[in-house]
């Protein structure tokens, strides 16, 4: 692990599994202390806990519903009562609700743009003031490549995956004069829970449309975030990065 005075205090969002809990133990793994974020799972918070302890980290769980401007701040000043000011923030919490635009409820439509771009900007703004103070900082945004490419029968999903790029680079403009930078990494098909859901045929047809022929791994993700965290990556920044096996070639 790394000297005291360079670990740094991050947050994960969304933590309780899949790309969260790979991200968290791939920060531990770089000297990070890790807020493992949980909204619905604390018993998946727990054990990533226990696996970023096991790469050497140190570890806490916090309720963070990023929906709820009240939770976030709560679960902020959790961490900054045991841990000082979160210098990294990985927004990786969010949720899914799929279905033909022309069937699509109000619901489906506003639980996935709350979670999954207002939650992202509740939590940013609430991490600021301490990066803004401390004149450094780390966010990193998970996108997906749905919000380039779009995505049929998800509408609500690839919308907020777009507007993330917009929030993350218009972030790092208002932020560079800060050294705060803020980077985007956009998964393609990732062996995850949310994909084991699909039905029987479904994620092998996924595994056809990717160029390298397979589907992404966690890690896979986990590894390119842990790179925009640290400092090796201080003149990245406004970025979009495509963990995707070639879908997007750089659309």
């Amino acid at each position: 692990m790394s000297a005291p005075d360079a670990v740094k205090t991050a947050l994960v969002t969304g933590g309780s599994g899949g790309i969260g809990r790979a991200v968290a133990v791939a920060l531990a793994g770089e000297g990070h202390r890790v807020a493992v974020g949980w909204s619905s799972s604390e018993e998946g918070a727990a054990k990533t806990a226990i696996d970023v302890e096991a790469a050497g980290g140190e570890a806490m769980t916090v309720r963070v519903d990023v929906t709820d401007v009240a939770s976030v701040d709560a679960g902020f000043a959790e961490i900054e009562a045991a841990w000082g000011p979160v210098g990294v923030l990985v927004n990786n919490a969010g949720v899914t609700g799929d279905g033909l635009i022309l069937r699509m409820s109000d619901e489906q439509w506003g639980t996935v743009l709350r979670t999954n771009l207002d939650g992202a900007f509740h939590a940013i703004r609430r991490a600021l003031p301490g990066m803004v103070k401390a004149r450094r900082g780390r966010i990193v945004n998970v996108g997906s490549v749905a919000g380039i490419l779009g995505s049929a029968g998800q509408a609500n999903y690839a919308a907020a995956k777009a507007g993330l790029v917009g929030l993350t680079r218009s972030v790092a403009r208002e932020m560079a004069s800060r050294q705060i930078t803020c980077n985007l990494v956009a998964p393609g098909p990732i062996a995850t829970a949310m994909l084991d859901a699909l039905a029987d045929g479904r994620r092998e047809e996924l595994a056809a449309t990717v160029p390298l022929g397979r589907l992404g791994q966690p890690e896979e993700v986990a590894a390119a975030v842990a790179y925009l965290c640290s400092e090796s990556a201080a003149y990245v920044t406004g970025a979009v990065i495509p963990v995707d096996g070639g879908m997007g070639m750089g659309a």
